[in-house]
């Protein structure tokens, strides 16, 4: 019997609960962040699944902040399935979906620099992306000893959508004076 080859596809909400088992399987030793069923289902359109034969055995997520900024989390393969490539096509995945949607400039926080780096990835400062930081890391458990390498692909953002106040660019070279900018004195 011919088996299926091994393929990437946009996930789809019954992939929810195979895509949160991937996750917690990496998330008890510090890997992965841990998800919740519930957050996953919620998200479930910024993941793509990796499928074996039919089965799931990775997953990613594109998570947008803007056309600036594109953040690659949660991605993983099966410990058995690795050393087959899967990652790398997970990677490609997600990028094609940022390019697909114009985004400049894709992120990440690993502790896999090496992988990452295969995949044209650089190394940056955390302050570099403050749409991340301000979103997603300030709320986590390791914000003040975080052990993960910052890298990105594509044009550093020179802005940050931040969501106090609403709808508030901030501007993140090239200016002096933040009370100009804003129009406050």
């Amino acid at each position: 019997m011919p088996t299926k080859p091994m393929r990437t596809r946009k996930a789809i909400l019954p992939d929810a609960e195979q895509i949160h088992e991937l996750i917690s399987a990496y998330s008890g030793d510090g890997t992965l962040l841990p998800r919740t069923l519930a957050e996953i289902c919620e998200n479930v359109r910024d993941f793509v699944v990796l499928e074996d034969d039919g089965r799931v055995i990775g997953c990613g997520a594109l998570h947008l902040y803007g056309t600036h900024l594109a953040e690659i989390r949660s991605i993983t393969v099966a410990p058995w399935a690795q050393g087959r490539g899967g990652g790398s096509r997970l990677v490609k995945a997600l990028m094609a979906e940022a390019k697909r949607h114009r985004v400049d400039c894709i992120c990440l926080f690993t502790r896999k620099p090496d992988f990452f780096a295969a995949q044209g990835f650089s190394v940056a400062q955390r302050e570099d992306i403050p749409d991340k930081i301000y979103k997603d890391c300030h709320a986590c458990p390791r914000y003040h000893c975080c052990d993960e390498v910052a890298m990105v692909r594509g044009d550093l953002p020179k802005f940050a959508i931040l969501p106090e106040p609403s709808n508030w660019l901030v501007k993140l070279q090239g200016w002096s004076n933040l009370g100009s900018q804003t129009g406050s004195s």
